[in-house]
């Protein structure tokens, strides 16, 4: 019986860290791969099996700045991601809070809903109506398309972290003469930074990812990072080092950000993961 303890005791652990490497070699090797072979030149991208150990070059770097406006659409990306999120969690907390605490369930599937709908649904729409209201290829336009992908995934989940608040925080500074505003300044939204920080970089991460808005609504003034790696794309040739060049330079802010934060999202994707 010892022996079957003792074996079980190391069987377990083994079992769940070969687990955790499987899970996390799963995520780690498609971006892995995608850094390796940006430092590879185009031929040998081609054979099979690869040439793991041939000399790296920056040549496809090098390739996406001469070749493509990678600083100007660095610029857009960051310009319209920030107006997003910003103008989002202006409009998204107060009404996830309002929902919250009216108990407006209906509308909060509703908006559920909206998330759920493909956004190429709303292409053509929008490309016939910002053409009328001469909006394509502005910033203003770029940002009130992303609103579908950002402001519903905002709403939705800081409904649930502000039904977690208790009310009777807020009734008492309520009584200490706070308005219903006041309280939700002060109160409501301090105790959730977690979530007001989690919603803002998956924001953030959705916007500053997105292609097919990009591609249809703007234009040489507002293009954003994702349509750079299109550029790669012709009639003659596929230039594969440049996509995996364009692909790891568009990834790697992203990957900086949930680093310099990692903590509060950590513990912001944890505390929705633990409701009810």
């Amino acid at each position: 019986m010892r022996a079957t303890k003792r074996k079980k005791r190391i069987l377990l652990p083994t079992v769940f860290y070969i687990g955790v490497v499987i899970i996390v070699g799963a995520f780690v090797f498609p971006f892995a791969w995608m850094v390796f072979s940006s430092l590879k030149p185009g031929v040998e991208l081609m054979k099979i099996p690869p040439d793991w150990f041939s000399p790296p070059t920056i040549l496809n770097y090098r390739n996406v700045f001469i070749q493509t406006a990678f600083l100007s659409r660095t610029l857009n990306s960051f310009i319209i991601a920030a107006l997003t999120v910003g103008v989002g969690m202006i409009l998204g907390l107060p009404a996830a809070y309002a929902i919250a605490r009216y108990r407006h369930r209906i509308l909060a599937v509703t908006i559920l809903m909206t998330r759920m709908i493909p956004g190429i649904s709303f292409l053509v729409p929008w490309f016939i109506i910002y053409r009328h209201l001469n909006l394509l290829d502005t910033y203003t336009g770029m940002v009130a398309s992303h609103f579908v992908l950002t402001l519903p995934l905002i709403i939705w989940i800081m409904i649930g972290f502000f039904e977690d608040l208790s009310p009777e925080m807020e009734e008492s500074a309520r009584i200490d003469g706070c308005s219903k505003w006041q309280a939700f300044i002060k109160i409501a939204l301090p105790l959730c930074r977690p979530g007001i920080a989690t919603v803002a970089i998956l924001s953030f991460i959705f916007s500053w990812n997105h292609f097919l808005f990009a591609l249809i609504l703007a234009g040489p003034n507002t293009n954003t990072l994702p349509t750079i790696v299109f550029q790669f794309i012709t009639y003659e040739e596929i230039d594969f080092g440049g996509m995996y060049a364009a692909a790891t330079l568009i990834t790697a802010p992203i990957i900086i950000l949930v680093m310099l934060i990692q903590n509060q999202f950590v513990e912001g994707l944890t505390m929705g993961g633990l409701k009810g």
